[in-house]
Formats: C-alpha cells, sequence, structure tokens
C-alpha cells in the first residue's frame, strides 16, 4: 500500500493549470480527491470525465466559513490557489497581487487546524527571492532583501504565507511543509495574452503567426523552467517526504535565457519569425535559477523531462487545443 491509497487529500487550485494536474496524479496513486473552487466546470474541461472520481466542494476560499468547511475530514491539504499572471500584470498592480494572494491563503492553515488535518504543503514561489540573489539561488536567501519589484506584490504574498506557516507550525501538531517552485510550464497553461507566463505566452505568438515577436528586456534574462508533470512530483514528495517548516526549492538546472527559448519554441514550431527587443519593458530578475541539492537530497526529487520535450509537448497540446476550440 502506498502513501497515497486512500489518503483524503483537499487541493485548493485545484481547478487550475498546475492543479489539475495534481488531480490526475493523485488519482491514479488512488487518493481520495477533493477541490474547492468556486466553478465546477473549469475543472471538468481540464479533466473530463475524471470529474466524477472527484469531490467538488464549490465555495471561496477567501471565506473563512468556506476554509473550515472544505478541510472536514480531509488528512491532506496542497494549497495551491493563487492570483498568478505574467510580469507585466504583476508590475502594474502590485497591491493586487498581494492583497488577493494573502486573502487566498490567510484562512487556510486555519481552516486546517481546526480540522485536525495531518499535513499541509505551502506551495510558495521563486519569486519571494530578490532580485539580485545568489545564483543558484538557496532556499536561506527566501527573506533577504526585497522580491524583484516585477514580482512585489506576489513575492510578499507568498514570503507573508511561509511566515504564518512557521507560526502555525511551531504552534500546533499539524506537520506543514514548504516548497518553493520555479517557473511551471505545460499542457493547459494559461494562454490569455494579459495573464500569460513566458512559455505559453512564446508559443502563442509563435504558433499563431505574430513576426516580429516583440520581447521584453534584451533577452538575455535567463530562467529554469520545469515541466509540469516534474512540478506535480515535486509537490507531492514534498507533502509526503518533508512535511517540515524549512522551504525546498523545486525545479531544473536547465537554464535557458529568454532569447534562446524563443529560438527553440520557433524551431520545435517550424515557423520563420523575427526578434524584436523592447528595453524599455520591465525584464524581471536578470536570472532565476535555484540550488536544488535539498530537493535532491531530503525529497529525492528530480526532474524527468527536459525542456526541448517539454516544449514539444506544450506546442502539440496547444495546437489541438486551438483546433478543438476553433
Amino acid at each position: 500500500m502506498s502513501f497515497w491509497d486512500g489518503r483524503k487529500t483537499l487541493i485548493t487550485g485545484g481547478s487550475g493549470f498546475i492543479g489539475s494536474h495534481l488531480v490526475d496524479h493523485l488519482l491514479d496513486a488512488g487518493a481520495d480527491v477533493r477541490v474547492v473552487g468556486r466553478n465546477r466546470d473549469n475543472l471538468e474541461k481540464k479533466i473530463g470525465d475524471r470529474i466524477s472520481g472527484v469531490d467538488f466542494y464549490t465555495g471561496d476560499i477567501r471565506d473563512p466559513d468556506v476554509a473550515v468547511a472544505c478541510c472536514k475530514d480531509r488528512d491532506s491539504v496542497f494549497h495551491l490557489a493563487a492570483q498568478v499572471a505574467g510580469a507585466g500584470w504583476n508590475s502594474a498592480h502590485p497591491g493586487t497581487m498581494l492583497t488577493q494572494n494573502l486573502a487566498c491563503g490567510i484562512h487556510m492553515l486555519d481552516g486546517a487546524v481546526k480540522n485536525n488535518v495531518e499535513r499541509f504543503l505551502c506551495v510558495s514561489s521563486a519569486c519571494v527571492y530578490q532580485s539580485h540573489c545568489t545564483v543558484p539561488t538557496p532556499e536561506d536567501e527566501g527573506f533577504v532583501g526585497e522580491p524583484d519589484q516585477s514580482n512585489f506584490g506576489y513575492g510578499w504574498s507568498k514570503r507573508t504565507l511561509e511566515a504564518q506557516a512557521r507560526g502555525y507550525a511551531q504552534e500546533f501538531p499539524m506537520k506543514i511543509g514548504i516548497v518553493r517552485p520555479y517557473n511551471g510550464y505545460g499542457p493547459r497553461d494559461d494562454f490569455e495574452p494579459e495573464t500569460s507566463h513566458a512559455i505559453p505566452a512564446l508559443i502563442r505568438k509563435v504558433v499563431e503567426g505574430m513576426n516580429p515577436i516583440e520581447v521584453w528586456g534584451d533577452g538575455s534574462q535567463a530562467r529554469s523552467f520545469i515541466y509540469v508533470s516534474d512540478f506535480v512530483k515535486g509537490l507531492m514528495l514534498g507533502l509526503e517526504k518533508y512535511p517540515k517548516c524549512e522551504p525546498v526549492n523545486i525545479g531544473t538546472d536547465e537554464e535557458v535565457t529568454i532569447t534562446k527559448l524563443i529560438e527553440n519554441i520557433i524551431r520545435i514550431a517550424n515557423r520563420n519569425v523575427l526578434i524584436k527587443y523592447d528595453t524599455t519593458r520591465p525584464m524581471g530578475q536578470p536570472r532565476r535559477n535555484g540550488d536544488f541539492q535539498k530537493a535532491h537530497r531530503v525529497l529525492g526529487f528530480k526532474p524527468d523531462v527536459p525542456l526541448d520535450e517539454g516544449l514539444k509537448r506544450t506546442i502539440d497540446w496547444y495546437l489541438n487545443y486551438r483546433e478543438l476550440s476553433a
């Protein structure tokens, strides 16, 4: 019998990109899965008939009564719910990003404690790190300086969630883990122009024939991207193997500049596209890549999907999704 067989698990944000994949993996592992969210249809569109195996609790976790009710009879909670967007939207709405993400998280730990939940995983973010952090970035720099201005509100909301988790871990018997994932991507990602992150935004532009492709900054900014199945594997290992209130970076050592990323997408999509740089726009942190030694050591975590393979899978999914939606 595996750790997940029959485990009564709650996912906040389970209707989203990462959350829906986590639902799939937990169902495959034999878990008893509940998702809390405002719209069951959003999850059904992503996982289809598998929705019949999910206990969907309709509600808004910004309501403390909902946060308590949805944790009833659960022994594990994955807290993924968050408002996310790309660098442009984040830069223009730091207050909204801070308050909305605080509202998503502030009641869930309390609701879990009141229901005697055994384990809780706080899904934080690499956005907690300052702009000019050490690269690869160790976990102990999570509260050094200020988060990068392009993610100021979001970064502080995640720092605050981590601080709340540490306080609850000291005060209550619930086992609480913290993971800091790096940039996730893959099928079911957000491809909308106003809110998408780098990879889905670039895939959409390339596939839809935009030419030239406009890039914010000079293209030298470098990132580490993790494919969704590896992202989810890191979350599951985090709750199972290391439910301690000590952050763990989740990601891949495969770092790439934005220019190289675009060139790879153009090549894999078999398009002929020029690149235009807009250096007046925010480019975010110069480099974002973590030190993942702790994840290897305490979780046994190693990513399986290299960037080129992940990009191909995501482009193929988007092409199929576009055809089905036409």
